[in-house]
């Protein structure tokens, strides 16, 4: 093959060198606008788990590079006149400039040809290449020349940071947290050769203008920071190398090729410097494309680097190298995008390190090492178990303060509260004391009112669509009752109607008839009788969503007969030509759903719930008066956000009057709807503001389901950050719920402050037992139920394996 790299960075030389060992007929030549010397940034990182994947990939190159790392295990976070450091993260520091000298001289001895000081302004010279690779950084002018054929979306982040160097070294990655007059000042420093390390500071756009850093040269914001940081710099001083400040761009491209050209590394993707990820990820990109290439040749796998081949591909054997391509891309984006995702709550991280400023530093240093929810609490455990058990500490010690808090007037400003909170029960905790065992964090208690949860682990409300008319029957008994005994501290009934035309389908549970609080007395008073749980209901209203079918008939649907008719808060249907189109509601229309709702509170206390949620999400019918996509009203119920919030805090207002006042109530909000024009997060902050202001005293914090034309950003936790957000902003209580599956993903949910109760779904329906089973997996179990004593004398001999794609 001929093929032309074009970017003389690690990603273009790594690969070059990597086809070239694989078949040394392959002609091929690396393209470089700079000069061999020239090299902009100080160190990159690798972590020992990416030089193993460089070592299985190419040997030699491992060994080139290895040579010249420095290495280290520790983090250490310097936060508010505390160092905290923790232990086990095996990460690798190495001169940019060596790495590229290295590749450079392992391309060249493989017999790359590498040109330098050459400009690459079209594609026409290269005119007779069977590939391009367009390896020329995130201002890739390649990408540029395919604009027509390559979509390309860049989020410029608002943070300002600027890259330097200085002489101190650093025995550990090191991050520094410092506020002076003009704001909070963010540092990643780590070494990267002797006497020579990367010093990053980074600082929100008020702060870099209020310290006039905007009109600052690269010798003016050197000596700045200098006088800064004088303590943390010990005397040395720091080396400017094009340090100017800037942005952060993330960048994603699809598709990334088009023809005989493919993207790879900053070209195609970039995630944030805090996961270390720009050389890592181009090296990664270069091992695939040529596995890729190589596979669609020989139709197997490359066992290893050492494997020849017969050259084949060209221009005149398009399918080939198109398959070739396809395959790349499939094998790298998905890991690219995991990646960005995580990239992504890393910077929001350190976008918002002034919002978790209020943490005791163990906790912050906890909730900065997980920040990109990728690192967890069990994966701490493994590394550095003594600093876990001091993180694990705390939150047990802060659970048995906050159960065991008498609420005063300088908390809540309600003497009634105050004389209320004097009848709590101290209950029967399990939290440290001298040498016992410190319960992990989803198994320390959470109070709401008088109402104290044995642990943080949810059962979220899950529509069974079994009920007969609104009444429902065994099958909910057991549904409920098998995961209260499961050990989850709380278990939510299903949205649950508060009238016949409120129903989504005409098999949803209700309470809207007095033999409905009935049937949910069953179910309440077996919760109370076997089980430790407490047991909650969710009230809502289906709106433009109601008279569909059931989820497994076609989710939406709308009924083919049988349906009734719809109201919400304007005329819109869910599926345009396909769903009913909703009355818009008049006032009497809100007079009587505000009224269902307070009955339908009465016979939730007549059943003996625990805890009430009103469900303003997902697009039902309070939701559709939130969101401006479904609220295109001109009175005083449309319009800004105060207004369309206005029926939905009269129906909680109206539930709250006739609910116990000593039982906890609760809202789901979405707190975006994935769509252009919808909800936002700040406005999310801004209505879970109104609803603590009207008593709420817990947020169930969702996302999306708001129009069917939706774009969700799925992933891991994918719906945590709005509850951190939310809990943090406004002081408020909240619940993360949204692909939570392990145990670990709950315990550093809670330890890190994120939420303070974690809902879950799917797990319970794959597993009803889940929270007992993730507390005997963490050596906490739980005591079983009489019946079921013989349990105690039981060791399971089984465990769950998945070997798919976990991302």
């Amino acid at each position: 093959m001929r093929i032309v790299c074009v970017g003389g960075g690690p990603g273009g030389l790594y690969f070059a060198g990597l086809m070239k060992k694989a078949d040394p007929r392959h002609h091929i030549r690396v393209i470089e606008r700079n000069r061999p010397d020239d090299t902009f940034g100080f160190g990159v990182v690798f972590s020992d788990a990416t030089m193993a994947g460089i070592a299985e990939a190419d040997s030699e190159a491992y060994r080139g590079i290895a040579r010249h790392l420095v290495h280290w295990d520790d983090i250490e976070v310097n936060y508010r006149g505390e160092r905290i450091s923790s232990t086990g993260h095996g990460f690798s520091g190495m001169s940019r400039h060596t790495l590229l000298r290295v590749l450079q001289e392992q391309a060249c001895a493989a017999g790359v040809e590498v040109l330098f000081e050459r400009d690459v302004n079209s594609l026409d010279a290269f005119a007779d290449a069977d590939l391009v690779v367009a390896a020329d950084g995130a201002n890739s002018t390649v990408r540029q020349l395919l604009r027509d054929r390559v979509k390309t979306t860049i989020d410029l982040r608002p943070n300002r940071f600027v890259w330097l160097g200085t002489t101190k070294p650093f025995p550990a990655f090191t991050f520094y947290f410092k506020r002076n007059d003009h704001g909070l000042w963010r540092v990643h420093a780590y070494q990267y050769g002797p006497g020579r390390s990367t010093f990053i500071v980074e600082c929100r756009e008020e702060t870099w203008r209020a310290a006039e850093m905007d009109r600052a040269t690269e010798q003016d914001t050197a000596a700045f920071l200098e006088c800064l940081f004088a303590e943390q710099l010990d005397s040395h001083r720091l080396i400017t190398n094009r340090s100017i400040w800037r942005q952060f761009p993330t960048i994603r491209a699809e598709p990334w090729s088009s023809d005989n050209v493919v993207l790879v590394g900053d070209a195609a993707h970039t995630a944030h410097f805090s996961v270390g990820s720009g050389t890592r990820m181009a090296m990664e990109d270069a091992v695939a494309l040529r596995d890729s290439l190589i596979e669609s040749l020989s139709g197997d796998s490359l066992a290893a680097e050492t494997r020849s081949v017969v050259s084949g591909f060209s221009r005149t054997n398009p399918d080939a190298l198109a398959s070739a391509l396809r395959s790349y891309e499939a094998r790298r984006r998905p890991q690219v995008e995991s990646l960005q995702r995580a990239a992504q709550a890393s910077l929001q991280w350190f976008e918002d390190t002034e919002r978790y400023t209020t943490l005791e530093p163990i906790q912050f240093t906890f909730s900065l090492l997980t920040r990109s929810l990728r690192i967890t609490h069990e994966d701490l455990r493994a590394r550095d178990p003594q600093f876990l058990a001091r993180v694990d500490e705390l939150v047990a010690c802060e659970a048995e303060r906050q159960i065991m808090k008498l609420a005063t007037t300088e908390d809540t400003g309600d003497a009634e509260e105050q004389s209320r909170s004097t009848r709590i029960e101290p209950p029967v905790l399990r939290v440290p004391r001298g040498g016992e065992l410190v319960p992990p964090p989803m198994f320390t208690p959470f109070r709401l009112r008088d109402l104290v949860l044995p642990n943080r682990v949810i059962v979220s409300p899950m529509c069974q669509y079994l009920a007969d008319d609104g009444t429902i029957g065994d099958w909910h008994l057991v549904h409920l009752g098998s995961r209260a005994m499961g050990g989850a501290g709380l278990v939510m009934a299903e949205m649950t109607d508060v009238s016949r035309d409120a129903r989504i389908s005409p098999w949803c549970a209700g309470l809207y008839k007095p033999e409905h609080a009935a049937a949910w007395k069953r179910v309440v008073d077996f919760v109370h009788r076997e089980t430790p749980a407490a047991i909650g209901v969710q009230l809502g209203h289906a709106g433009r969503k109601g008279a569909t079918q059931r989820l497994w008939e076609g989710d939406n649907e709308p009924l083919a007969e049988g349906g009734w008719p719809l109201i919400s808060a304007s005329p819109i249907p869910y599926f345009a030509g396909r769903s009913t189109v909703p009355r818009e509601m008049t006032r009497a229309d809100m007079d009587c759903v505000v009224a269902d709702f307070a009955r339908a509170a009465e016979l939730a206390r007549e059943a003996g719930f625990d805890l009430l949620e009103i469900h303003m999400a997902h697009g039902y019918l309070l939701a559709s008066f939130i969101s401006p996509l479904t609220n295109t009203r001109t009175d005083e119920y449309g319009g800004s956000l105060e207004n369309r919030m206005r029926l939905p805090l009269e129906v909680f207002d109206a539930c709250r009057k006739v609910w116990p006042d000593e039982k906890p109530m609760s809202v789901r909000i979405s707190a975006v709807d994935w769509a252009p024009g919808g909800m936002e997060p700040d406005a999310a902050v801004e209505v879970a503001r109104m609803l603590k202001a009207h008593s709420c005293d817990i947020v169930d914090v969702s996302a999306g389901q708001t129009v069917a034309d939706q774009q969700p950003v799925y992933g891991r936790l994918f719906q945590t950050p709005f509850a951190d957000r939310i809990r943090h902003d406004v002081g408020m209580k909240t619940m993360a719920v949204g692909n939570i599956s392990s145990y670990m993903d709950v315990n550093t949910i809670i330890a890190a402050g994120r939420a303070d109760l974690c809902v879950l779904a799917r797990a319970h329906l794959f597993d009803p037992y889940w929270t007992r089973h993730a507390a005997w997996m963490l050596g906490y179990p739980l005591p079983w139920p009489d019946p079921y004593k013989s349990m105690e004398r039981y060791t399971p001999r089984f465990e769950f394996r998945f070997t798919g794609d976990k991302s």
